[in-house]
């Protein structure tokens, strides 16, 4: 961090709240912490670059620093911040690059009409093929997927990696010993597991009766996704034998046909459908078909959450990622990300034989304090080898509760707690802090200390400190 003790004038007279507004509210923490800065001279283009190594960036920065096109070296931003006193004055928008991120933006530049007009090509041949010929196709498709740097194969952790230069770069601009903000999750939980079943046919559905004894055995709960329309009949008894022992149900695209998003009037018909089955279902929680999405219309949708957008994508049909392992708000729309590969993709796609991969995911995004999420399909496992590894994801994930303080939550769970959390705060009690708000009894106070030029959490033993 070089230093510049003169003035710097903010680009745009963009006030230093706005600045500040992601990371407070990912941390929850007190804003008299953090002050931020936004440089003179910020270029209005919008470009690649990074904020510390492995961490590609897109948006706007300083003048002749970014690349308009992804490719590698990029210049590092993180050299290029100035402190002027206790402000920390920043080469590019902290907000703008995650939104970038989380919301995909950066895929404008890098995908064409061609990805548009091969999706519509397959999806009119789709009725034609059988699943063996989609695999083929697939493969194909996916062909040279790791050679892409970014986002970063098998789990991008991008958006947690500037949140945390940031924080570090506040500590040590402030002389700060540490920082309190409000635990990730609940009772102090190291990270969280949400498992899900996305049932596509008649054959998936009639198989999840005996799923649902499958994750029992394991004591794991899931939520099912159903789709509304046009795949299989939805009986109100099907649904409330799903509820009746403890799993979510939540609405699935409408009819899977992978066209929900192609256009926004036929979108807007649909969405209305949508809604409705989603009252009529009693869900909450949404996700659409081959987790293709567009979040700006997400605001249509009338649900508490959403569960479509993958960490990293090289290997689905939309390709991108959100590059973060937490969850976060697109509007008032709670996004559950996905952040393990999919049972299809592992077991179809890469030739998987093992739980190999997950485990080296669940091994990264815990790693980060994040959210172990999983799409398995009752359709996928309905065969004994695809089963039996299976069955060992979940034995493994059961081995896991016993010896780590992880918190194994349904979708709506999680949903609760993040809105409950977004509301609380600290202040200050004497010399220590307290969380306050609905819901404070089940938080955890933290602080992030740097050390060595690392930035480190410790939790407290209650919500006193």
């Amino acid at each position: 961090v070089r230093k510049e003790y003169q003035s710097s004038p903010m680009v745009n007279a963009e006030n230093e709240s706005a600045l500040t507004k992601g990371l407070c509210d990912r941390y929850r923490c007190p804003k008299e912490f953090l002050d931020f800065r936004l440089s003179r001279d910020i270029s209005a283009d919008f470009g690649y670059f990074q904020f510390g190594p492995s961490t590609t960036c897109y948006g706007r920065s300083l003048i002749g620093s970014h690349r308009s096109q992804l490719s590698y070296p990029l210049c590092d931003m993180l050299p290029r911040v100035l402190v002027d006193g206790t402000n920390v004055v920043l080469p590019f928008h902290p907000d703008e690059v995650i939104d970038n991120l989380r919301l995909e933006r950066y895929t404008s530049v890098q995908f064409s009409g061609y990805e548009n007009a091969m999706k519509g090509i397959y999806y009119w041949l789709r009725p034609f093929t059988n699943r063996s010929l989609r695999k083929h196709i697939q493969r194909f498709r996916a062909a040279n997927w790791q050679k892409k740097r970014f986002p970063q194969w098998p789990v991008d952790t991008t958006v947690e990696s500037v949140y945390e230069n940031l924080l570090l770069l506040s500590l040590q601009t402030k002389g700060a010993d540490r920082l309190p903000f409000i635990w990730f999750w609940p009772d102090g939980a190291r990270g969280s597991v949400m498992m899900t079943h996305d049932v596509e046919t008649a054959v998936g559905r009639n198989f999840c009766a005996h799923l649902l004894d499958i994750d029992d055995s394991f004591g794991i709960k899931a939520s099912f996704q159903i789709i509304p329309e046009g795949r299989y009949s939805v009986a109100p008894e099907f649904l409330n034998g799903l509820r009746d022992r403890g799993f979510e149900v939540c609405v699935q695209d409408l009819n899977h046909d992978g066209r929900l998003f192609d256009e926004r009037e036929e979108f807007l018909r649909r969405v209305v459908r949508i809604n409705r089955y989603g009252r009529e279902f009693g869900a909450i929680g949404f996700r659409s078909a081959v987790l293709y999405r567009k979040p700006e219309w997400f605001k249509d949708l009338d649900f508490s959450f959403d569960m479509s957008f993958p960490n990293v994508a090289h290997l689905d049909p939309q390709r991108g990622g959100c590059c973060t392992v937490m969850p976060y708000f697109i509007g008032d729309i709670l996004e559950l990300p996905v952040t393990t590969s999919q049972d299809y993709t592992l077991f179809h796609v890469l030739n998987g034989q093992s739980i190999d991969l997950w485990r080296t995911q669940i091994r990264k995004i815990f790693a980060q304090n994040g959210l172990a999420s999983f799409i398995v399909h009752p359709d996928y496992v309905i065969k004994s080898e695809a089963q039996a590894i299976y069955k060992d994801l979940l034995a493994m994930l059961a081995d896991l509760r016993k010896s780590e303080a992880l918190w194994f939550a349904l979708p709506h769970e999680i949903d609760t707690w993040w809105r409950a959390r977004s509301r609380m705060s600290i202040v200050k009690d004497g010399e220590s802090w307290q969380i306050v708000g609905e819901g404070a009894e089940r938080a955890v106070l933290a602080f992030a200390r740097a050390v060595d030029g690392r930035l480190i959490y410790e939790l407290t033993d209650s919500s006193q400190g």
